[in-house]
């Protein structure tokens, strides 16, 4: 085990704490580090790190006051650059309830890095670190493990589960937000809107998933056939997979922003003090599709596209 440098901050001038370890942080080769002690929490300077050096370096706290801090600095390797958000999620999907909670998509938007998304939202960076470090032990429910399922039985699943759930309340929600909007519509016009967007969406979802079903899927599970059985497969017609995953991908993006308007318009599914049943009714189903949508798109976006790439390209390769 490597003992590190133990740098004790009460000891230095109070000017130069911060270009001491700036400067020992500069000297540092990529895997190495040192530990700060301090008798408060040395906050500040993660921040300035974070400013002036960006995501090259881990931080973590060895101890938490509140007389002594004791915080671990290291320069990152290569391999350890930021994950992005869809990454961190497909590797553990309860860091998806995190990101829920801090209102982050991780689906169409998991393709950015935690820290590009705290600084577009003015989010605090460390306070979601650290509920994901609490949330990094070894996942131990199966049935959430879906990067560890083939992907035959992933689209399966999506399609039994993810597709099937849309199939059968878009007829329900497109009942629901139409009555909702003749009825309610002159005290509140924002419904009228909502209900176009939801069938904007119902439209736009019930091609996606068709194409999906009779094009996309039939070719992700022959090219897991063909990888198990180590033979070739047959030219799709639509040149490599990442064709169609491009366009899905960006019918993913495109239903997203709808919801995120139906959400802004709806007050985070708000219904008003007068709204009536089924008013309350719609705006809860709206936010459960939404939810549902989320890990639906997230089980596409970073496990069964990036996945079918990498198994497509690897069977050219052979």
């Amino acid at each position: 085990m490597i003992t590190l440098e133990i740098i004790d901050v009460t000891l230095i001038e109070p000017k130069l704490k911060h270009p001491t370890l700036f400067q020992k942080f500069a000297e540092l080769n990529a895997g190495e580090g040192f530990v700060i002690s301090n008798d408060h929490d040395p906050k500040p300077l993660y921040y300035q790190l974070l400013a002036e050096n960006g995501t090259i370096f881990s931080w973590e706290y060895l101890e938490e006051g509140p007389d002594k801090w004791r915080v671990s600095l290291g320069k990152k390797t290569a391999d350890q650059a930021e994950q992005t958000i869809g990454e961190l999620v497909a590797s553990d999907y309860r860091k998806a309830e995190i990101f829920k909670k801090f209102k982050i998509d991780f689906c169409c938007g998991g393709k950015k890095t935690l820290s590009q998304v705290c600084k577009e939202k003015k989010l605090d960076l460390m306070a979601i670190e650290k509920e994901i470090k609490k949330s990094d032990t070894p996942a131990s429910i199966a049935s959430q493990n879906y990067a560890n399922w083939s992907l035959n039985f992933l689209v399966d699943y999506i399609v039994n589960t993810h597709h099937s759930y849309v199939k059968t309340t878009i007829p329900l929600l497109l009942q629901y937000t139409d009555k909702v909007a003749k009825v309610h519509g002159k005290q509140h016009p924002e419904v009228i809107q909502i209900a176009s967007l939801f069938q904007e969406i119902a439209d736009e979802l019930t091609a996606h998933m068709h194409k999906e079903e009779k094009v996309l899927f039939p070719y992700i599970k022959q090219l897991d056939m063909a990888s198990s059985i180590h033979s070739e497969i047959q030219n799709p017609g639509f040149g490599s997979v990442e064709n169609p995953i491009h366009m899905m991908e960006e019918e993913h993006e495109a239903v997203g922003e709808l919801f995120q308007l139906i959400e802004k318009l709806s007050s985070n599914y708000t219904p008003p003090e007068d709204a009536c049943t089924t008013y309350k009714v719609s705006y809860l189903k709206l936010k459960e599709f939404e939810e549902d949508l989320h890990q639906h798109i997230h089980l596409e976006n970073n496990i069964l596209f990036p996945k079918s790439i990498a198994l497509e390209k690897m069977s050219i390769s052979l």
